[in-house]
């Protein structure tokens, strides 16, 4: 038996691995000449770049990730204590992580922190109701807007109103067993002393996992090889390339929708129809380079500050990248930014960095991402028309957990069912 895999992103590759694990042999395609997919790393003027996430959580699949493949030397830990801030009324507050924080806060008001602890009181999500809408309801509208949805919405570029809970918020909330109050189940885990895993990276940068994994399996890893169509044959699929065909009894589909779109047009144009439903988020990033030197992870900054930049990651604070800084512009506030220029772009970012910061700093790499980052939002009420062919499994953020903790575990998942399938 044979899986072919679309993508070697860190969800292919692990997909790779969990099969190969249980003796199944695989067969992986990635249209780029490296592995990875949006886990990409440079080195800039002797700058360590991250082109899509910045850092790991060392959760135990991450930690058995990095033990199998000889990696734990080329770990190292950053700053995990350090705070993160909310760019607000033009100064960067505090987001509470903890306790002592949410009490030390000046990002919410009195009464707003109060209501938050009416939270208990209230009940799950609703059918049909947006992250907006969720939140408020849980944690009062202050909190809602200057807290939470910025926490969570930051991550995807979307407008609050626009998610639907059911298909975002509300799957990860499942997936730790939340059914009534965030607050209860955050307290249970701070009674049992339960930290959060420490932040992690590598020397060489984040792609050295999704590296590591490739060179292990590199007689089935193809780079450089574009799959143009997958076509029924028989019982199993044909995978058909530019390089040639190949049969195999399953496959994993790992690409983004609009690709898996193209790809399996052939075998099934109502499923190609579903995919391109689903919205996207266009995202530029821009690596920057300043003497800027608050402590801190970063921070999210609130539309109503006016500034095109959503966030920031501070990688020299955080990971003891010297001076480097990570701006994050685009997605659905300013989609079309992402069309102009490199200059035009890192020129913009400095100055607003500037502004915000009151440092100087230097453009060092502009980035882009498209069709950029899976939007959850209202488009997504297409996962109930998602029905693909039997032998036919999607692994990837759009139809699961996004991140890179949340991809390998979805893939270990995607490794059970399909060798059941195979049985």
């Amino acid at each position: 038996m044979t899986v072919g895999i679309v993508g070697a992103g860190i969800s292919g590759l692990a997909l790779t691995h969990f099969l190969r694990e249980r003796g199944i042999d695989t067969v992986t395609f990635e249209i780029d000449d490296e592995p990875g997919g949006i886990i990409k790393s440079r080195t800039v003027d002797g700058n360590v770049l991250e082109l899509g996430p910045q850092r790991l959580r060392l959760t135990k699949p991450i930690r058995d990730l990095v033990d199998e493949f000889d990696l734990t030397e080329e770990l190292f830990e950053g700053n995990t204590d350090q705070p993160l801030f909310i760019y607000h009324d033009g100064t960067f507050r505090v987001a509470p992580l903890s306790l002592s924080e949410a009490i030390a806060t000046d990002l919410l008001s009195w009464p707003g922190k109060a209501r938050i602890l009416a939270e208990p009181l209230t009940g799950g999500p609703q059918p049909g109701e947006s992250v907006e809408g969720f939140l408020s309801r849980k944690f009062g509208r202050e909190a809602a807007r200057r807290y939470f949805g910025p926490l969570y919405t930051g991550l995807y570029g979307s407008d609050p109103d626009e998610m639907l809970v059911e298909y975002s918020l509300g799957k990860a909330l499942e997936r730790h067993g939340v059914e009534g109050s965030i607050l209860l189940k955050v307290a249970s885990y701070v009674l049992k002393g339960r930290d959060p895993p420490p932040i992690v990276s590598f020397e060489d940068g984040m792609q050295r996992l999704p590296e590591a994994i490739t060179e292990r399996y590199a007689d089935s890893v193809h780079l450089s090889t574009e799959v143009t169509a997958i076509e029924q044959a028989g019982d199993g699929y044909e995978i058909v390339t530019a390089d040639g065909t190949y049969d195999v009894d399953a496959v994993g589909v790992t690409t983004p929708a609009p690709t898996a779109a193209d790809i399996l047009e052939p075998t099934d144009e109502d499923l190609a129809e579903v995919l391109r439903r689903f919205n996207y988020n266009p995202l530029a990033m821009a690596h920057l380079q300043s003497d800027y030197d608050r402590e801190g992870h970063g921070c999210q900054i609130l539309e109503k500050e006016g500034y095109t930049t959503l966030g920031m990651t501070w990688n020299a604070s955080m990971l003891d990248r010297d001076g480097v800084y990570t701006s994050y512009m685009g997605s659905s506030r300013n989609a079309d930014l992402v069309e102009q220029s490199d200059e035009a772009i890192g020129q913009l970012a400095a100055e607003e960095f500037e502004a915000i910061t009151g440092s100087e700093a230097e453009v060092l790499n502009i980035h882009r991402w498209i069709p950029g980052m899976p939007a959850y939002d209202r488009s997504w009420r297409a996962m109930e028309d998602l029905h693909p062919p039997e032998g036919i499994e999607f692994v990837t953020n759009y139809t699961e957990r996004a991140g890179i903790i949340g991809r390998v575990g979805d893939a270990r998942e995607a490794a059970g069912r399909i060798a059941d399938s195979l049985d």
